[in-house]
């Protein structure tokens, strides 16, 4: 059986610079599942042409995002720490990728997983719980049904009793180790209990 090799991790888009780079569909794509996850990210988009549903969602977010009408140029590049080239022309996105990596920017070519130094993967969020979901690029539409599934199977109360642990957390003294040791304490029945949860519930 093969392995996932990807390492995953939370940006914090509202302190990095993000250039999506196309209007269409896809570009609509990557904007929308960004701005559900990071609703203050700091993006700056460039398009020649932009479709009605980017404008849709460029009109309906209060999140300031950098539009440019035009062609992408070299200087877009500059200061920008994350690209999502989105473009429908695969030479396009290629040549943006090729000019990202000598300035050593994370790159996602949209639909093209082996351009990619990254992946935008599903993500489940309730409340402070967030969940990336990841295929390693193979199968975007198990990767959302799984997405789905997790949506139902977590509950929305989950939120209160992370803030509860987070409270029960800050009581507790002694070393790192006593206070790892008691947190497990608490929180290995809650993995039980939902386990046994999901059991009932997909039998």
């Amino acid at each position: 059986m093969s392995k996932n090799p990807l390492y995953p991790i939370f940006l914090r888009l509202d302190q990095l610079r993000v250039l999506i780079v196309g209007g269409g569909n896809v570009a609509q794509e990557k904007l929308h599942f960004i701005l559900q996850s990071s609703p203050n990210a700091n993006i700056t988009l460039v398009a020649a042409q932009i479709s009605n549903p980017v404008w849709d969602i460029l009109n309906s977010t209060e999140t300031h995002i950098d539009v440019h009408i035009r062609n992408f140029i070299e200087t877009d590049l500059d200061d920008v720490q994350i690209v999502v080239a989105a473009t429908n022309n695969r030479a396009t996105n290629s040549i943006i990728r090729d000019l990202a990596k000598t300035r050593n920017i994370l790159v996602n070519v949209a639909d093209t997983p082996d351009l990619c130094d990254f992946y935008l993967g599903s993500i489940v969020t309730k409340g402070s719980l967030k969940i990336a979901v990841s295929t390693n690029g193979q199968s975007p539409t198990l990767a959302r049904r799984v997405r789905q599934f997790l949506e139902s199977a977590v509950p929305d109360e989950i939120d209160d009793l992370i803030e509860n642990l987070a409270a029960y957390r800050m009581t507790l003294v002694g070393d790192f180790e006593h206070k790892v040791k008691a947190l497990n304490a608490l929180t290995a029945s809650l993995v039980t209990d939902t386990t046994a949860t999901i059991k009932q519930d997909n039998p």
